[in-house]
């Protein structure tokens, strides 16, 4: 059977590329330095970005990125026709971009499927793609590590493939002006240190108790003084409260009631973040931030906050890093106590005293 060759990706040129990677919000900001080393390789290239509707007003007006496709998961939730006229919508949006070049970070059947929809004449995807995504690409790139590395560095394996492997990984966000001015505004009355608090999380088996959460803000406000800024899910308002009602020292509630832009701005104002493995820890990361995060069913080796992971503390229990969703035991809770957390957190605020003091 005859199988079309073709050249190796360091030398291909391209003009119009998409990059698939609709979700989650950590996962999509681990994908950002892909996206600075494609700029790199492809200067004059038309950069499009097909992410999930919730999260495209974060990479809207990024630097790199020419445009934002946005897809609505939603939409199948409203009924077999709505369904299908998105499906069609969106067919035709990317059949007129006339992509040549399509990289499909998600690796999942849904992203392999908006791939093929491209009509790229090259389709690109990783070797740990699932669900049969895999056959709807050209062109594979190995994993030799398989899903044993960083998700940040398993993506880069793309920049690697399309050889601008040597560049620094960069993370980079586009936050609006008018983002950054209501951050400032809300946080001008707050006294500092500005404590962000992360205390929700969608598996369970992530979700540190909040008892223990309190016992943190507790001792930083005792010790250093500051507020405690809740972010996260609207969902996540009831477990913020929680620790709110143990608090003594001054805290606002932002569970909720943020854009993505407005949550970057908080979290680059804040002088540290303390948060369970999900979305906003990983923002903060990016942003700079010094963290600290209790890690139960998750593996800091391959999910920890990217180059910021002194803080992020694992459990040591017998099935440590196991990913599962549902637990019935859930005896990292208990084994991951406050204390050991509390360690990195007064170094960190220690440092930041130190400083504020100096300065």
């Amino acid at each position: 059977m005859f199988r079309r060759r073709y050249s190796p990706l360091p030398e291909i040129h391209a003009k119009r590329i998409a990059l698939i990677k609709p979700s989650a919000l950590g996962d999509i900001i681990h994908s950002l330095p892909v996206l600075e080393a494609l700029r790199v390789r492809f200067p004059n290239a038309h950069i499009s970005w097909i992410v999930n509707r919730s999260y495209e007003s974060l990479l809207r007006g990024h630097p790199a990125l020419d445009e934002t496709i946005p897809i609505d998961r939603q939409v199948f939730k409203k009924g077999l026709g709505s369904a299908w006229r998105s499906l069609v919508q969106l067919v035709g949006t990317l059949r007129r971009a006339r992509f040549d070049l399509t990289i499909d970070l998600q690796g999942l059947l849904r992203s392999g499927l908006i791939a093929a929809f491209t009509s790229s004449s090259r389709r690109v995807g990783l070797a740990t793609a699932r669900e049969g995504s895999r056959y709807f690409y050209t062109d594979i790139i190995p994993m030799p590590h398989g899903m044993v590395e960083h998700a940040v560095d398993r993506s880069w394996r793309v920049a690697e493939a399309f050889g601008v492997g040597e560049l620094p990984k960069k993370f980079r966000l586009a936050i609006p002006d008018e983002a950054r001015e209501w951050a400032l505004a809300e946080l001008r009355s707050c006294p500092r240190p500005w404590l962000a608090f992360g205390v929700g999380a969608r598996w369970l088996t992530k979700r540190w108790p909040t008892a223990s959460f309190a016992v943190l803000a507790k001792r930083a406000q005792k010790k250093f003084g500051g507020t405690v800024l809740f972010v996260g899910a609207a969902d996540e308002s009831p477990l913020a409260k929680e620790v709110s009602d143990k608090l003594e020292g001054p805290w606002r509630d932002y569970t909720g009631r943020t854009s993505l832009p407005q949550l970057a701005s908080l979290l680059e104002q804040a002088d540290m973040m303390a948060a369970n493995d999900t979305g906003p820890l990983h923002l903060a990361a990016a942003l700079g931030r010094p963290v600290v995060a209790p890690y139960t069913c998750t593996q800091v080796s391959r999910h920890g906050p990217y180059g910021v992971t002194r803080g992020a503390v694992e459990s040591s229990v017998w099935c440590q890093g196991s990913y599962v969703r549902k637990c019935d035991r859930l005896e990292c809770m208990t084994e991951l106590h406050a204390d050991r957390l509390w360690f990195f957190l007064n170094e960190l605020l220690d440092t930041w005293s130190r400083n504020s003091r100096s300065a």
